[in-house]
């Protein structure tokens, strides 16, 4: 699985004019499951961000987790994160799970989170989704629970 994390103060995702999720301080996490992945992924992607150290802490080092931090999760499904532009000009999306799979690992990840103690917030997966988001530091990392060619 491959994931986008942001260190945000505010995050929400708003589908259709209904807000889906929000959260203030903690993490805006943009999600992909990638052709192959499975629960064990998912489980070991969720166990690496909550345990990510990328909150301050009282000497301005990067030095906390967001459970550290109580802050909260907002995670929105991104197939995006699969694209492939090695050849031409038009991303190619083929690396992704297929939908099914996409959206039943997307929610396993969700659960996980939860399981290890975190507010989870979500969008609304295969949807159009409008994201807002203030980006601390700016703080952005990347994520994939493996190595692809």
């Amino acid at each position: 699985m491959r994931a986008l994390i942001q260190r945000v103060t505010q995050a929400s995702v708003t589908v259709d004019g209904e807000k889906t999720g929000e959260i203030e301080q903690g993490l805006l996490i943009l999600v992909c499951a990638m052709a192959g992945d499975g629960e064990a992924e998912a489980e070991k992607l969720a166990a690496r961000i909550s345990k990510l150290r990328i909150f301050k802490d009282e000497a301005g080092k990067m030095n906390r987790s967001v459970a550290d931090i109580g802050g909260g999760c907002l995670v929105v499904s991104q197939f995006t994160l699969a694209a492939d532009t090695s050849r031409g000009n038009r991303p190619g999306f083929s690396q992704a799970a297929p939908p099914a799979d996409g959206e039943r690992l997307y929610l396993h990840f969700s659960q996980a989170l939860r399981d290890l103690g975190l507010q989870v917030e979500n969008g609304r997966f295969g949807a159009d989704m409008d994201v807002s988001l203030l980006n601390q530091g700016p703080v952005t990392i990347w994520m994939d629970t493996a190595e692809r060619a």
